[in-house]
């Protein structure tokens, strides 16, 4: 259910920033857009974001940073071990220096980053640069 929910979500966040508003209210949600949200606020992709109803169909509120260049979910969830993170993503990513690979781990959802850091496999939710 979430991969095309997810999918939509990013979607309408690049399309704002390419029109260069300043929010963006996504729905339907879930779990894992939240926790994609989480990351993207973290690494300073965008400024905040409020969940509004989350129990009923919900619908969440981002404010915009306009640095979000591109951003996509992957639909069929690849798997991926830890030792072919940092391979995956230099064919996903642009550059070395900006952008991350979202990866369901079995520790929670994580950046490349942290996943090579704790040393974690999973499967590939999206990226965002």
């Amino acid at each position: 259910m979430g991969r095309r929910i997810l999918n939509d979500a990013l979607r309408s966040i690049v399309n704002a920033e390419r029109r260069g508003k300043a929010t963006v209210e996504l729905k339907p949600i879930s779990n894992v857009i939240s926790s994609f949200l989480n990351i993207m606020k973290y690494r300073g992709y965008i400024k905040n974001f409020e969940v509004h109803d989350p129990h009923r169909v919900g619908r969440i509120t981002v404010d915009l940073q306009g640095r979000v260049n591109d951003c996509r979910a992957l639909t069929y969830r690849q798997d991926i071990k830890a030792k072919e993170i940092e391979k995956y993503k230099t064919l996903k990513l642009p550059t070395h220096q900006w952008g991350y690979v979202v990866i369901s781990t079995p520790d929670g959802v994580l950046d490349h980053e942290e996943a090579i850091r704790r040393n974690v496999g999973g499967q590939v939710l999206g990226y965002f640069h």
